[in-house]
């Protein structure tokens, strides 16, 4: 057989293959475009700012004062409090993940005298700034005609940190502590309100 019927015939078979798979490359094709249109949630806290336990110091003084012992993880009654040993989550320090487990605002605040190198101060409940919860009222149910109070329902502090006015939820800087309890306790995904961790 002549060297140019083989290239031919070899040409003739790709090209068939081509036009079999055509259909499943274009649908792959648009099932990538569409999951590349999804949105995802966006974070409203970059990963790098973490939520720390109650009394904790100013982020540089924090991260050299903490030993890492995890007494603090140890005593808190809800265990809220989480240490990432890999060092990924938390940058190795104590953290809390209000999505996963928010802070209690627990009345003995054992978190604070357990903790032996004094990163956490010991800090009266009312003086407390973990952070500031943040309403995103685009995303709440009660904008779509439902009346969920969850957030000023479920909050530790009550009204000195979130209130009702005028339908909407209203958080005060001054009374907020940042404790996360909203954000774990909201119903909807992406959370309509969020706590923002002080640096």
């Amino acid at each position: 057989m002549p060297d140019d019927r083989r290239v031919n015939r070899r040409r003739f078979f790709r090209e068939s293959l081509l036009e079999l798979l055509k259909p499943l490359s274009e649908s792959l094709e648009k099932a990538a475009k569409e999951l590349g249109s999804l949105e995802t949630p966006k974070r409203t806290v970059p990963l790098a700012i973490w939520l720390r336990p109650p009394g904790a110091l100013a982020e540089p003084a924090f991260l050299d004062t903490c030993s890492r012992c995890a007494a603090c993880v140890r005593v808190c009654p809800v265990q809220c409090i989480t240490i990432d040993t890999t060092g990924k989550m938390g940058a190795g320090a104590p953290f809390i993940d209000p999505d996963t487990k928010a802070c209690a605002a627990c009345d003995g605040l054992y978190c604070m005298y357990a903790c032996p190198t004094k990163a956490l101060r010991i800090t009266p409940l009312v003086q407390i700034d973990m952070g500031t919860a943040k309403w995103h009222e685009e995303s709440c149910v009660r904008g779509h005609g439902e009346n969920c109070t969850i957030c000023v329902d479920h909050c530790p502090i009550g009204t000195f940190a979130i209130e009702l006015r005028e339908e909407k939820v209203v958080v005060h800087d001054n009374g907020c502590i940042g404790c996360g309890v909203c954000q774990q306790d909201c119903p909807t995904n992406p959370k309509s309100i969020t706590v923002t961790p002080n640096r």
